[in-house]
């Protein structure tokens, strides 16, 4: 009987670059609620814009953010991670001497962006809708550091391969959509977030059902026999589901 549904965002309930959530999901989650099973948004999104995009619903789901780095359900943290800020300025300043890398620093209430980046700032502030503030100098700033962000908007794969080579053995790094990829703690990573919100709620791997499209969400689509890969999802994805599908309603829609 699956009591928990754990969905990735960009590329799964959102496609083709949407930006809204189509109206079903909100009829949806709430049907499924009543049959005894709770829906968390699992993405590498900030927590503030999770709750926007699902704001009739905020209270009434869950959430592992910033791929996996903020977990929290019913308004309490359950689980989280942090970057040591020595290792993220290191990154910080190698990003700055990389041709097309532009850097987003996050916390937990909001993320940075450094002056004079112009164009992540209107994507993050106008197009994604972040709480974003614009700073002189990331490395100086006075705030945990759940995720440091690469964007490359000429497709993240032409940065990917130089940080992923010298910093892997240090620092998790996922690829997070088509021109982002993350650093993120060692400890965080949506499969943790997922098994972190189960445990809490007494739900086993088996109770639980996932979706997701890319690498960031192999260790959710791995956590349990019930997972759903995407049918447009990166290339290799779909060995780490049981199944594949086109939407995430259409399998939503048999549990009822």
């Amino acid at each position: 009987m699956i009591r928990l549904i754990a969905s990735d965002l960009d590329g799964t309930l959102l496609q083709n670059g949407a930006q809204v959530l189509s109206p079903e999901i909100f009829k949806l989650i709430p049907a499924l609620k009543k049959k005894g099973i709770h829906f968390i948004a699992a993405s590498g999104r900030q927590y503030a814009n999770l709750r926007r995009l699902f704001a009739p619903l905020q209270d009434e789901i869950s959430y592992i953010a910033e791929n996996g780095s903020l977990c929290v359900h019913e308004g309490k943290v359950v689980s989280s991670g942090q970057i040591d800020r020595g290792l993220a300025n290191e990154i910080i300043l190698d990003a700055r001497h990389q041709p097309d890398c532009s850097l987003l620093y996050s916390s937990p209430k909001k993320c940075y962006v450094e002056k004079g980046n112009d164009r992540l700032y209107d994507h993050i502030k106008n197009h994604v809708r972040y709480n974003v503030e614009m700073v002189e100098d990331l490395t100086t700033l006075d705030a945990l550091c759940l995720k440091v962000a690469i964007c490359n908007f000429d497709g993240a794969h032409l940065s990917f391969d130089y940080f992923r080579g010298k910093y892997k053995d240090r620092i998790k790094i996922v690829t997070s959509g088509n021109i982002w990829f993350d650093f993120i703690a060692p400890n965080a990573d949506k499969g943790m977030g997922l098994k972190a919100i189960a445990a809490h709620l007494g739900v086993l791997p088996d109770e639980c059902m996932t979706f997701g499209d890319q690498y960031n969400d192999i260790e959710m689509l791995s956590f349990t026999p019930h997972s759903y890969a995407m049918a447009n999802c990166a290339e290799g994805v779909e060995r780490y589901a049981a199944h594949q599908t086109e939407t995430v309603e259409e399998q939503l829609r048999m549990l009822l």
